[in-house]
């Protein structure tokens, strides 16, 4: 099965209405390009807060299912898309997570994924907004593929992705927002991308998986993102990647080529899944 994917790469404002308006703009111009995936951003209708510690921004987390979600799945719905909504979930009182919705061309919602590796680095607080994920890793069956959800720090752990292509992936997807701090220069941002690039593109390869990264664009409190957003393919070929500008990218997946990949390099033939045991303790 062949299809094709948008991913939405921009700025966000301290406004989240506008912010979710730039969003649904972007995501019009992508259906006209007659993409059947859209996919947005890590937390795409606010900035990055994680970048400090502030309580006021727990106002910004919202419900699921709520305003927002019937929002966007009325748009899914109008534009006949599957829509990847990643968004500041309030579950309950003292209780946030950072979410995936994943949002069917009917509008319905096919299900949530919530983030389940929480760092807490300067510029990168999360873990006093959000709580781990509590669902375990996802792959959601949609009428636009096979589709494995992850978050950002998700992406530097071969785990996650393992488990989502066990679990029946043909895609993995990692809205995001990483970019240079103020204090890094354009040397350490290099050396930065190179390497976030060449995780995701690993996974691709060791899995025999698409891999589509979303970034935010735009500068923060001094932070500025670099989004660089791209989609490779199951042997870690690049099939496109945007520059540091809002935009669009879209790409054309063609997920019979796993078959192909994976009879080549069978590396779920050759798993010592017998010998893995200690990959449950922190350290052997």
């Amino acid at each position: 099965m062949e299809q094709n994917i948008a991913l939405i790469q921009y700025s966000c404002s301290k406004n989240p209405a506008e912010n979710r308006d730039k969003a649904e703009h972007f995501i019009e111009k992508a259906a006209g390009r007659g993409t059947g995936i859209v996919a947005l951003q890590e937390l795409f209708d606010t900035t990055y807060f994680c970048r400090e510690v502030d309580s006021r921004f727990f106002e910004w987390a919202v419900s699921v299912p709520g305003p927002v979600t019937e929002r966007f799945s009325a748009l899914a719905k109008k534009l006949g898309v599957v829509l990847l909504l990643p968004l500041f979930e309030r579950k309950a009182a003292g209780v946030y997570f950072n979410t995936l919705v994943v949002i069917e061309k009917d509008g319905t919602i096919a299900g949530i994924y919530r983030k389940m590796h929480i760092p807490d680095d300067p510029g990168f607080y999360e873990k006093y907004y959000f709580t781990p994920g509590d669902l375990g890793f996802k792959v959601f069956e949609t009428t636009a593929g096979k589709i494995g959800t992850l978050i950002c720090w998700d992406q530097w752990f071969p785990e996650a992705a393992r488990l989502a292509a066990l679990k029946g992936a043909e895609l993995l997807v990692y809205p995001t927002a990483i970019g240079t701090l103020p204090d890094e220069n354009e040397t350490e941002k290099s050396g930065f991308m190179d390497a976030w690039k060449t995780i995701q593109r690993s996974h691709a390869i060791a899995n025999g998986v698409f891999v589509a990264s979303i970034n935010r664009t735009g500068n923060e409190g001094g932070s500025r993102f670099w989004g660089n957003s791209f989609v490779c393919g199951p042997f870690g070929e690049m099939i496109d990647e945007a520059g540091e500008k809002e935009g669009i990218l879209t790409a054309q997946l063609d997920f019979g080529l796993i078959e192909k990949q994976r009879q080549t390099w069978p590396f779920f033939r050759d798993r010592r899944i017998d010998a893995y045991k200690n990959l449950l303790k922190r350290f052997e």
